[in-house]
């Protein structure tokens, strides 16, 4: 899916050879400013490079279009947007955005259903708290169906037990949908428990990549 070859960016990054593989959970560890962000940045043109290449699919991304991109590969920052209006606003707002068809009021329940979300879609969305923004915003890309789903600590904002069962919701439509995660978090026992690859990114040390054994 990606591959990295003598990428550097700024002082953040140094990155000589890696692959991402696709239809695979990856998570993104490390401690807190090493680059973790910058890295799945880069995965959707949020930013590019000052040197190196990025292969997506085969194709240097500085070929690509970056609208088109980020359309299949989405990207859910830590603190995402939320829109003025009702929950159903924004959780059609992600495929307004990507030109893509609405969907009917059971889809949306399903998908607040699947992200533990207990609000009416008539709620106004800008009233929920941060763990329930971060639910709801996680709940628009899911119904985007990306190909890719790049996500910056989407569970930072919840509470053990419903962060454990966020993250295995996320991996289990993954693995279902053949798509491909790749999630940065905090947390060593989830990277463990729920990925297949593992890249830790240290800052001072080159990025290392490993298989997690199941």
């Amino acid at each position: 899916m990606y591959q990295f070859k003598d990428v550097r960016y700024k002082d953040i990054l140094s990155i000589d050879k890696l692959t991402i593989e696709e239809h695979l959970v990856t998570s993104i560890v490390g401690p807190s400013g090493s680059g973790k962000t910058t890295f799945i940045r880069l995965l959707n043109k949020l930013i590019s490079p000052d040197s190196g290449e990025i292969l997506h699919k085969g194709k240097p991304m500085s070929e690509l279009n970056s609208v088109d991109l980020r359309r299949s590969v989405v990207m859910l920052p830590q603190q995402p947007a939320i829109y003025p209006g009702t929950v159903k606003d924004n959780l059609l707002m992600g495929l307004v955005l990507s030109e893509k068809d609405p969907v009917n009021d059971e889809a949306l329940l399903e998908v607040l259903e699947a992200v533990k979300l207990k609000k009416d879609l008539k709620d106004n969305a800008e009233l929920l708290s941060g763990g329930e923004k971060q639910r709801l915003a996680l709940g628009r890309v899911l119904l985007m169906e990306p190909e890719v789903l790049l996500l910056d600590e989407p569970s930072s904002a919840l509470d053990d037990k419903t962060e454990l069962m966020i993250i295995e919701e996320v991996v289990e439509y993954t693995r279902r949908n053949k798509k491909t995660l790749v999630m940065v978090t905090h947390s060593n026992r989830i990277a463990e428990d729920f990925s297949d690859r593992i890249i830790k990114i240290s800052g001072d040390e080159p990025v290392q990549a490993r298989e997690v054994s199941r």
